[in-house]
């Protein structure tokens, strides 16, 4: 229990940056507060505080010290508010991260709306096209789209995303429609540049004899971009077919400003997922986060709206 309050002292002090404003934050001595920091101090062998008459500051150790404490003593609180009578409660700091595209539209909207129904848990949203490292850089869960690599990584499968060809009415009604994968090469089609990802190109699958074969083609258009938000809004403003997620395009579709081509030879779902480090105890808001995604993915309404 000691090392306990010791390591809540710290904290406290640490945060405040005053042994007079922590030690009134708990109704004690400021005497007190500084006996159990050097009684902390002394059992670590280590300096964590430079302390002068005016201000307190954190040493390199204590930085370090300082955010594996209050991670320490958030799951604590969460592993006891999860067995109590008062039900959960979930608390502490929540690093998330997910690509940009698919970030903007399906993830941070729901940032906000889950803070309400947690209010002791602050959130920071990392939006980035790169794999980011959750362990090494500190991160709690990353969303993805796709086929996942193997890792050390658990994933948690909240819904499917399909891949599939769109136009605008308009352009069909002028151009024509493809019946045949093959037949993308006589049309404008709106492609990655070749300094972006999706190396193997469009995915179909095409029935053969034996059973279905998934084929990629790579076609080509006057047009093409490494942004694919953009792809999107030239498909939109009738440039030609792109071949975008359902989670960019299933709201146009259902509104009728787009429309799929090539329905048939549409390629099997990939999966987004939620992924987080391998922990033996995952903390509280970890799970909620997860929990709260799964719940929202789960509804065809989310993806239309």
């Amino acid at each position: 229990m000691d090392k306990l309050k010791q390591l809540e002292s710290f904290v406290s002090v640490a945060t405040r940056g005053s042994l007079t404003a922590a030690a009134k934050a708990e109704g004690v001595a400021p005497a007190i507060m500084g006996r159990r920091l050097d009684a902390l101090e002394e059992r670590l062998g280590v300096k964590l505080l430079v302390r002068t008459t005016r201000r307190i500051s954190l040493t390199h150790e204590g930085s370090a010290f300082l955010e594996d404490c209050q991670r320490l003593l958030a799951d604590l609180a969460n592993a006891e508010a999860s067995v109590s009578a008062g039900g959960v409660k979930a608390s502490g700091h929540l690093r998330i991260t997910a690509p940009a595209g698919f970030g903007r539209r399906h993830v941070a909207p729901l940032v906000p709306k889950f803070r309400t129904l947690h209010e002791d848990v602050t959130i920071s949203l990392n939006l980035s096209d790169r794999v980011v490292d959750l362990a090494g850089e500190g991160f709690d869960c990353a969303v993805r789209v796709g086929d996942l690599p193997d890792s050390s990584l658990v994933s948690v499968r909240m819904a499917d995303n399909r891949r599939l060809c769109v136009a605008t009415p308009e352009y069909l009604k002028r151009h024509g429609t493809p019946q045949h994968p093959n037949e993308l090469m006589k049309f404008d089609c709106l492609t990655l540049s070749s300094d972006a990802s999706q190396t193997r190109g469009w995915a179909f699958r095409v029935p053969k004899s034996d059973g279905d074969e998934v084929i990629h083609l790579k076609p080509g258009g006057p047009l093409d971009c490494s942004d694919g938000q953009v792809l999107h809004d030239w498909c939109l403003s009738g440039y030609g077919i792109a071949w975008r997620s359902t989670w960019e395009v299933e709201s146009e579709i259902a509104a009728g400003r787009l429309a799929e081509v090539l329905a048939e030879f549409a390629a099997p779902p990939n999966g987004i997922y939620a992924v987080f480090p391998q922990r033996k105890h995952l903390p509280l808001r970890v799970r909620l986060w997860i929990d709260f995604l799964k719940h929202n993915y789960s509804q065809p309404e989310f993806w239309t709206s």
